[in-house]
């Protein structure tokens, strides 16, 4: 599903349950950072990186540890970003080489209604409001969990170039849903601080896209490099 989502210049690698990705050994300095993490946790930890490692090999790059850095973020090698996402029984990592994009996002989730009470404390006024719409209009669609990947995939992007965080309040998000009625479409988000500088100039603006099949969300936002 990411991969569909994506620009081909990007490498992207997906996992199931049972893919044997999900059994991939850890290096000593990533094991050390899960070593006092459950199980669950702990596979992963490592079935994203066993994706992240896969997608650098497609890209040509002898495979190596993915360790977190500032806020959790995880370190590529030079001349490539990339993100990562996992959720219940699914886990993918998407890398593209910095000429191709300055940075992108993603992120899964399973398709079901967010918890009671998560949409208030994320959600702004606004995107409530156009939530309402949407689910009058495609109620089988949990627009709320699509919005929530939304946020987590544009703070994603955002981080690599800023380094700062990016609350959920400071990101206005329009779900667009595809004209056919199929379930996927695009995302636009209106940053509500000042945004990264890209090729001098201020970028205000992140767009991506979304789908919702086989149980689960998933988002991706890309960030190109200016014309």
């Amino acid at each position: 599903m990411i991969e569909e989502l994506l620009p081909e210049s990007v490498v992207a690698v997906e996992a199931l349950r049972d893919d044997p990705l999900w059994d991939t050994p850890l290096h000593p300095e990533e094991a050390v950072l899960v070593a006092r993490a459950v199980a669950k946790r702990r596979r992963e930890f490592a079935a994203v990186r066993g994706c992240a490692r896969r997608a650098m090999e497609k890209l040509g790059i002898p495979p190596r540890p993915v360790v977190s850095g500032e806020r959790g973020a995880p370190q590529w090698p030079a001349g490539i970003v990339g993100s990562m996402t996992h959720c219940d029984g699914y886990c993918a990592a998407a890398l593209v080489r910095a000429t191709d994009l300055v940075s992108l996002g993603i992120d899964a989730e399973p398709h079901g209604p967010l918890p009671d009470g998560v949409g208030p404390s994320v959600f702004l006024p606004a995107e409530t409001a156009r939530l309402a719409r949407l689910a009058e209009q495609r109620p089988a669609v949990h627009w709320d969990r699509i919005l929530f990947s939304a946020k987590e995939s544009v703070y994603k992007a955002w981080f690599p170039l800023t380094h700062k965080w990016l609350d959920f309040s400071e990101a206005d998000i329009t779900l667009c849903p595809s004209p056919d009625g199929a379930p996927h479409g695009t995302l636009h988000a209106e940053l509500l601080v000042p945004g990264p500088l890209v090729g001098g100039r201020r970028l205000q603006v992140l767009d991506g896209r979304w789908a919702a099949r086989d149980a689960l969300v998933t988002t991706t936002v890309v960030i190109p490099h200016p014309a």
